[in-house]
């Protein structure tokens, strides 16, 4: 059974198309990058599988529980951070949790337990008995998180979950995504790509309300890879070094070639053939190889390329 299906789905304001036909299932047990440009869907998405939104048309399940036919007790499965979380501000994070605790239906030994090790793993255990409302926007997103996974969320849905966390806030938060990984099913939407690029399993993009690409992410990053090598050779090598270059341009598979002092960078037609010769050619003319490497693209390569493609929906 996927955590996560949608079939369809439409959601019109007036004569806007915020979802316009979307598909997508997720697999249990992921963490689901879900990317697009401002205006693309995903918070419409977010609040539709949450149950916040009615879709205009089409179908959605959130472990097995259809929420477009209505279906409410799927709220106690999930865990939800939206881009803007709201709290009391009088309350402190201890007592915030603990309501939360309250309409979970967690019992009073349960919920000082949860309170403890949920205010240690996002790092606000020494601002525990603070106010809420002198809190910075990135404590307010460490406390948001927390909250969302006060019930041991079966699926747990991000929205800009990294929004207003410095450098060493959203390495924290990502290290504990991570440790979610095969626990729950992470549904996260973000425009940080290079976060989402260390943390997710699969990726989906979308652009004008319609699914682009789904893939796994190392499938994803394969699929647009650069047709470039780089090969760096130990010192001593220079004259077998430009004969091996000389050879190389040569080579009805090889486009380019570029040499900087030990380090030499190979533009080639046919990135399969570069696999298997490239290396044996090096080796064959004597080199000391220090250092081969295919160079991949960047998530944010391949989704600026694709929501190009997207915009011609």
């Amino acid at each position: 059974m996927a955590a996560i299906r949608i079939e369809g789905l439409r959601k019109f304001y007036g004569p806007v198309h915020a979802l316009d036909g979307l598909d997508l299932k997720v697999e249990p047990g992921t963490v689901f990058g879900f990317l697009g440009p401002n205006g693309a869907g995903k918070t419409t998405t977010i609040r539709i599988l949450t149950g916040l939104a009615h879709a205009t048309e089409g179908r959605a399940w959130v472990m097995g529980e259809e929420i477009t036919a209505g279906g409410q007790d799927v709220a106690r499965r999930i865990g939800y951070l939206p881009e803007e979380p709201a709290f009391y501000p009088w309350m402190t994070p201890s007592e915030f949790l603990d309501h939360v605790g309250r309409v979970f239906g967690l019992s009073t030994s349960e919920r000082a337990v949860r309170v403890k090790e949920l205010l240690e793993l996002v790092g606000l255990s020494e601002v525990g008995k603070r106010r809420i409302g002198g809190f910075s926007r990135g404590m307010r997103q460490r406390l948001g998180l927390a909250q969302a996974l006060v019930n041991r969320p079966e699926v747990l849905f991000l929205d800009e979950a990294l929004s207003g966390l410095d450098p060493a806030g959203r390495k924290d938060i990502l290290e504990l995504i991570k440790q979610l990984s095969g626990q729950c099913t992470v549904f996260i939407s973000t425009h940080i790509l290079a976060d989402i690029e260390r943390v997710c399993d699969t990726i989906a993009i979308i652009a004008r309300g319609q699914l682009v690409k789904q893939a796994p992410r190392d499938d994803l990053l394969a699929q647009y890879a650069i047709p470039a090598f780089e090969v760096e050779i130990e010192s001593g090598f220079e004259a077998p070094l430009n004969d091996w270059v000389k050879a190389l341009r040569k080579k009805n598979w090889v486009q380019f070639v570029s040499i900087s002092g030990l380090k030499v960078r190979i533009i080639v037609h046919e990135i399969q053939v570069a696999k298997q010769e490239l290396m044996p050619s090096a080796i064959k003319t004597g080199l000391v190889v220090t250092r081969y490497e295919m160079l991949r693209p960047s998530l944010e390569d391949v989704f600026l390329r694709l929501v190009g493609e997207g915009r011609r929906l």
